[in-house]
């Protein structure tokens, strides 16, 4: 399914529950995905599984990755990202059989936060669900990322788009290492980073168009979002918050717990007790677990009139 999105398309792909029928109205679910993914991985697992319990799921790649369009590549814009879910419904809406007052949205890891933050301010999204989800700002801007802080972050990648210009370069840097042996080189033995490895960059989850890259300044972008700001007094829809039990770098399990007690209208909590954060992307025990209690939140707050 092609998306418009201004100049240049999205890619996306629509997943339909056996039966449809376009003669009739349908809800539908808009799927935001992790940083780094493209629709062929997590977002696909979460959309297929949504269809064989009867509800359409769109999940598409962001503008400037995987097979959408959009110059320079690899750019993780959090507000960008916004927009594209906008676009989404944009599209959807124009879907015989599609009901565009029953749309939905899910968002998972980044993706979360990024459904949060537009579900904000477009009310055409009439519930809201996350999968651990996360605050790219604050994960941006947490000791991980900005050791010496966010705003010394801040002058370091300034100096960098300086030398940009003047080099006529743009800089990538990896999300992930490429590769286990890059992680075990680099030191890295938490369990969280070498499943995100291990799920990204082997057969198990990694994909040709996902490039594991991310354009430089993307981070000061980062470093600036909140992707719950004002989530008291804007996010009325009803909320599904669903948390991986085991807690981790990721910071997902804390971000959920936030985005639940600010919510103005959560309806459900659930916590899939043993799971990590990458293991909410592809494990079916867990998976499953989680689409089925989604389902049933989106057949409730999405049912027809």
């Amino acid at each position: 399914m092609s998306i418009p999105r201004g100049p240049f398309d999205l890619a996306g792909n629509l997943y339909l529950p056996d039966g449809f029928d376009q003669s009739q109205q349908h809800a539908a679910v808009v799927l935001s995905t992790p940083g780094s993914s493209v629709k062929e991985q997590i977002g696909a697992n979460y959309a297929s599984r949504l269809a064989a319990r009867g509800l359409l799921a769109l999940v598409f790649d962001p503008a400037y990755q995987g097979q959408s369009g959009g110059e320079p590549r690899d750019l993780e814009d959090p507000y960008r990202r916004g927009e594209d879910i906008s676009y989404a419904i944009d599209a959807l809406s124009t879907v015989p059989g599609i009901d565009a007052d029953r749309i939905g949205v899910l968002g998972i890891c980044a993706g979360g936060g990024y459904a949060v933050h537009t579900a904000r301010t477009d009310h055409r999204i009439r519930a809201v669900g996350t999968v651990v989800a996360g605050n790219m700002g604050e994960s941006w801007r947490s000791s991980g990322f900005s050791p010496h802080g966010p705003a010394a972050a801040l002058d370091d990648l300034a100096d960098a788009r300086t030398r940009e210009v003047k080099d006529g370069a743009l800089t990538r840097v990896n999300w992930l290492p490429d590769t286990l042996e890059d992680a075990a080189a680099a030191g890295i033995t938490d369990i969280d980073s070498v499943q995100a490895v291990t799920y990204y960059r082997t057969p198990r989850g990694g994909n040709e168009h996902s490039t594991n890259r991310r354009l430089s300044r993307s981070d000061s972008l980062l470093i600036g979002y909140d992707a719950f700001h004002l989530v008291d007094q804007l996010l009325t829809q009803p909320l599904q918050v669903i948390l991986a039990g085991r807690k981790g770098i990721t910071g997902s399990y804390e971000a959920g717990m936030k985005l639940w007690d600010m919510a103005p209208n959560p309806v459900d909590l659930m916590i899939v007790e043993g799971a990590g954060h990458y293991e909410m992307y592809d494990v079916p025990e867990y998976v499953d677990q989680a689409v089925d209690r989604l389902a049933d939140f989106y057949r409730q707050h999405l049912a027809a009139a």
